[in-house]
C-alpha cells in the first residue's frame, strides 16, 4: 500500500469502529447506517483510493470542485451526493453527476432539478434540507428551509418530474435553540422525518451527522452520516 493509501485506510477503520460502538449503544444494527464520504477539496486520486477502500457513496459541495472530480472517476462504481448549497445556474452541470442532492431548500431550486432531470432523462434523488436555526418563514444561515416549510416542499419534490423524494437532511446549527445540542437536533429531524413518512412512506433517509457529531446523530436514528476530514484529515488553510 501506498502512504496515502495506508492513512485512509486506517481512518475508514477507526470511523467504522466509531459507527459500530454507536450503534451498540444505541441499540441498532450496523446496517442500519450508511457512511457518506465527503471529499470536498480533495483530490480525484483520494476518491479513487477510497473506491479502492470499499467506499461506494462519496458527497462534495462546491461544483466547480465536483465536477471535474465526478468526471475523473467516472470509470469507478460510485454515487455522488451533492451537499452544499446549489445555486439554480449550477443545476445542469450538478445533474450531470449527482445521484442525490441533499440540499433542496427552495421551489426555484426543485423547479430547476426537475427541469434539467427530465431533459437529461434522469432520476435525481433529493433530501429537503431542514434549518433548525430558522425563524417560521427564514433560511438557515448554511442553507435550509424552516420545519414549518418542510411538508409543503416535500410535496412539491414528489410531485416534480424526475425528481424522488428521498427524505430529509440537517447541518447541526450554531445558532438558535439547538446550538451545542446536536442530538436534540437529530432527534427533532427524526421527528420531522416521521411526520414526512405519513404522506410520503418511501422518503426514509435521513442524513445528519458529520465527523464530530455522528455518534449523537446514530443515538438520534440518522440512516447516513457525511464524514470528511475523520476520513481523509484536515487540510491545511491556505496563507
Amino acid at each position: 500500500m501506498t502512504d496515502r493509501k495506508t492513512e485512509l485506510a486506517t481512518n475508514l477503520a477507526h470511523v467504522e469502529d466509531r459507527i459500530t460502538a454507536a450503534c451498540v449503544a444505541a441499540g441498532r444494527k450496523r446496517e442500519e447506517v450508511t457512511l457518506i464520504v465527503v471529499t470536498k477539496t480533495y483530490p480525484a486520486s483520494d476518491v479513487r483510493i477510497l473506491s479502492e477502500l470499499g467506499v461506494r457513496l462519496v458527497a462534495e459541495n462546491r461544483d466547480q470542485d465536483a465536477a471535474p472530480k465526478a468526471a475523473a472517476c467516472a470509470d469507478l462504481p460510485l454515487k455522488w451526493h451533492f451537499v452544499g448549497q446549489l445555486q439554480t445556474n449550477k443545476v445542469r452541470s450538478v445533474v450531470g453527476y449527482a445521484d442525490v442532492v441533499q440540499s433542496v431548500d427552495r421551489d426555484r431550486l426543485v423547479a430547476a432539478l426537475s427541469r434539467e432531470a427530465v431533459r437529461t432523462e434522469r432520476e435525481v434523488g433529493c433530501l429537503i434540507q431542514v434549518a433548525l436555526d430558522a425563524g417560521a418563514a427564514e433560511r438557515g444561515e448554511r442553507g435550509g428551509v424552516a420545519p414549518a416549510g418542510v411538508e409543503e416542499l416535500a410535496d412539491l419534490v414528489a410531485g416534480a418530474p424526475g425528481l424522488r423524494l428521498d427524505g430529509l437532511m440537517t447541518v447541526a446549527p450554531l445558532t438558535g435553540e439547538y446550538a451545542g445540542r446536536e442530538q436534540a437536533a437529530f432527534q427533532r429531524l427524526m421527528d420531522l422525518s416521521t411526520d414526512l413518512r405519513r404522506a410520503h412512506p418511501a422518503a426514509t433517509m435521513v442524513s445528519a451527522g458529520m465527523s464530530a457529531d455522528l455518534e449523537q446523530a446514530v443515538a438520534a436514528g440518522a440512516t447516513h452520516v457525511r464524514v470528511g476530514s475523520a476520513v481523509l484529515g484536515v487540510r491545511p488553510r491556505l496563507g
